[in-house]
């Protein structure tokens, strides 16, 4: 029995869900990245900004969304794929993002999210490749 050429390039609903996913959390990771440095930026700059942008319940939501969306994508992906490196870099990157909501607001906490945001997507394009 041979597949014919439109079934053997179809891509499963499934499939598709966990890219979109895998792409939100890219975005979702340039958001926070924007947001770190446009808050340290317009509140050092201008001194404005500060009683919205530095409000502790953005990066708790932020952490939230980032740990639902990586643990559903990533999950889903290691366990089709069957690639630790992907789920191990993104978890890296939660445990940064998670530590920086321990630190004062100020350089320390922004460092800490930065580098757990770009761990988390290098993460997600990983899981990317992975799945091709």
């Amino acid at each position: 029995m041979t597949r014919n050429a439109s079934s053997a390039t179809r891509v499963s609903p499934r499939s598709t869900l966990r890219r979109r996913l895998d792409q939100f959390g890219i975005g979702l990771a340039g958001l926070c990245m924007v947001h770190c440095i446009a808050t340290l930026m317009i509140v050092s700059a201008l001194g404005i900004g500060g009683h919205f942008l530095l409000e502790p319940a953005i990066h708790r939501v932020g952490l939230v969304l980032a740990l639902v969306v990586a643990a559903v994508a990533i999950g889903w992906g290691a366990i089709r794929h069957r690639r630790a490196a992907p789920f191990v870099t993104a978890m890296t990157g939660l445990s940064f993002m998670g530590g920086a909501l321990a630190v004062p607001h100020g350089q320390d906490e922004i460092v800490l999210t930065l580098i757990g945001v770009t761990l988390v997507s290098a993460g997600h394009v990983m899981n990317l490749r992975a799945a091709r």
